[in-house]
């Protein structure tokens, strides 16, 4: 039996490559027009990725310093994904709009606090 299918559904091979390639492009470039929170975090991440790849740690300890960065640019994104579909739905004042706006928020609070940890206890071990 066939599935209903999106028109929007790719179809494969190099041309879903490029397509993809194309939203991910286009999901960065709103990102950075549109999202404040993201701007000021890739303001913080990028330097200190430059900074994580000249300290004085093993190669491991950069990757996870790089890595957390990433996370919260991540989950930064599917945070602000989340909030556009929400306000897509409706712009009304509802408490399952609220809570899926929250837990998103969360979940990049969340994702901070595990960057900041990873780097506090990289350093302090390096360090101290």
């Amino acid at each position: 039996m066939n599935q209903p299918s999106s028109e929007f559904k790719s179809k494969g091979g190099l041309a879903r490559i490029a397509a993809a390639t194309g939203y991910s492009i286009a999901g960065f470039r709103h990102a950075w027009q549109h999202e404040h929170a993201f701007r000021q975090e890739l303001m913080v991440a990028l330097p200190a990725a430059i900074v994580a790849l000249f300290l004085p740690v093993s190669g491991f300890q950069k990757l996870a310093l790089i890595a957390v960065l990433g996370l919260v640019l991540l989950v930064e994104l599917i945070n602000a994904a989340i909030e556009a579909v929400v306000d897509r739905v409706s712009l009304e004042r509802h408490p399952l709009s609220k809570a899926a706006k929250d837990l998103g928020s969360a979940a990049v609070a969340l994702a901070i606090a595990m960057a900041a940890a990873t780097w506090a206890v990289v350093l302090y071990n390096r360090f101290f």
